[in-house]
This record gives structure tokens, sequence and C-alpha cells, in this order.
């Protein structure tokens, strides 16, 4: 059992890693099921499936007296975006352009500006000043549906641009984000998890490892390595520091989700209707 996860969180992690490859879809008591094995109660995990609802991720439809639970587009789209970005090999290439966003959102749709502000994080983008925001990557898809979600389309201006100085483009990198910062936090996470990698991979080995705590550890896992989706812009390598450990830290994740999801992923068929 494993409390420190948020329940929603939680949820988001699940239909990522497995529900999306079973349809899309999820009996609520399923769902409920699995979130025990976290330590989430069933009322927590109906109060979390509820708001992702009223925010438009999920979308719930009653089967005889059962309520199941699907993927919205906008869900869809959301976890296609994370997985591209969890389970990639490698840095993306660069064609060398900037994307520009920059909007002018009045003072009272101010709620509004801070969901923006988040999803443009999310998505890799750097505030370079006030309301204007950059990235190297092709990120048009995203940003079309980020507009249209939010209804923003006369408030927001979008540039593809070469840079032109007055310094180099990594000056530009680190006014935009911290990566050392990023940096320090794959080094704690390589620390933590090959450490845990070499003690499983041994216990596996052995058999003295149940499917249900495979399913545990391999959702904790990605659990975990999501949240640089919130820190780590996924810059080209051209942008990046020198002795960078995204790329150590990825390999590690890798390994360690293969080492646990066969497994894992038994477990959760066991249990998923």
């Amino acid at each position: 059992m494993d409390k420190q996860f948020n329940t929603r969180s939680m949820i988001f992690t699940l239909y990522g890693d497995y529900v999306r490859h079973y349809g899309s879809v999820i009996w609520i008591g399923s769902l409920i099921k699995l979130l025990k094995e976290f330590g989430h109660n069933e009322q927590s995990v109906r109060a979390a499936i509820s708001r992702m609802s009223k925010q438009g991720w999920v979308k719930s439809e009653k089967r005889g007296n059962k309520s199941y639970y699907s993927l919205t587009e906008q869900g869809k789209a959301r976890m296609e975006e994370a997985s591209k970005r969890i389970y990639k090999s490698e840095s993306p290439k660069w064609d060398g352009n900037w994307r520009i966003l920059v909007y002018n959102i009045p003072e009272n749709k101010r709620r509004l500006r801070d969901e923006l502000r988040k999803e443009l994080v999310w998505s890799g983008f750097g505030n370079l000043s006030n309301s204007c925001w950059i990235t190297p990557n092709p990120l048009e898809e995203q940003i079309h549906r980020m507009v249209d979600k939010y209804g923003i389309r006369d408030y927001v201006t979008y540039f593809s641009a070469s840079y032109e100085g007055m310094s180099h483009p990594k000056t530009l990198v680190d006014k935009c984000w911290d990566l050392n910062e990023v940096n320090e936090k794959y080094s704690q996470f390589i620390k933590e998890y090959s450490e845990k990698y070499y003690i499983d991979q041994n216990l596996i080995q052995k058999g003295e490892v149940s499917d249900g705590t495979c399913f545990v550890k391999c959702a904790s896992l990605v659990h975990q390595y999501r949240k640089f989706l919130f820190i780590d812009p996924n810059l080209p390598e051209e942008l990046l520091p020198d002795r960078w450990l995204g790329n150590s830290a990825a390999t590690l994740f890798n390994d360690y989700h293969d080492l646990l999801q066969p497994r894992a992923t038994r477990f959760f068929e066991n249990v998923f209707e």
C-alpha cells in the first residue's frame, strides 16, 4: 500500500499505462480495486474520477447498473502526448527555429490565464517575458488543441521564427528554464531507482515478487517519472547543458519498466473489466 500518490494523478497514470491499451474504458469497480493497492479508498476514487469528468478528461456511461469511464478525445490526445514523451529514447531533432506564443488575456479572465500557463509549462514552453512563451519544438498541434479547448483564439498570437541574437541560443534557454535544477532531480531519480532496479531484478529472477507487487512498483515508477513532464521541456540535444542526465534517467526508467511490465500487466488483466 502506498498512499503518497494523489488519487487523481494515479488515475491518470493507470489510464496512460494500461487502460488506453484496452479500449480506453474501464468499469469503476475495477478502478477502485486497482487503486486500493495504493491505499486509496472508494470514496476518494469516485471523487477524483468525477472531477476528471468535469474537467473533460473522461466521460461516464451506464451499462445496466454499472458505471464505465472512458477517455474523451481530449483525454486520449493528452495520454498520447504524455506517452510519447515518457517512453522516448532520445532528444527531439531541431529544425533551428523557435516557436513563440504571445497572449493578451483580459484581467476578468485571470483564471483562464493561470490554466493556460500550466498547460504551456506542461507542453515544454518556457517563459521568456511577461505573456511571451517560447519552445524550439514544433508544437503547433498542441497549441491549436489548447486554443480550442479554452476558446482563446482572439487573444493568442503564434509565430515560428529564427533567433538572430544578441547571444548564444543556450543563453536564451537559461533565461527560460532552470535546467540545473532539472538535472539535479534526474540525479536523485537515478540514485534512488538504480538501487531499487537491482534489488527487484534479483528478486524477480528468484521468483520472489508477486504480480500485485510488480503492478504497484511499475505504476509507482511511471508515476514518479511522469513528474519530469512538468519540469523537463524536452529540448533538442544542441540546447542541453553538458553532462545532461535526462538520457541516463530515460534508459534506467525503460529498463526498470520492461522488468516489471509483464507481471504488472498480468495483475491488471485479472482485475480489469
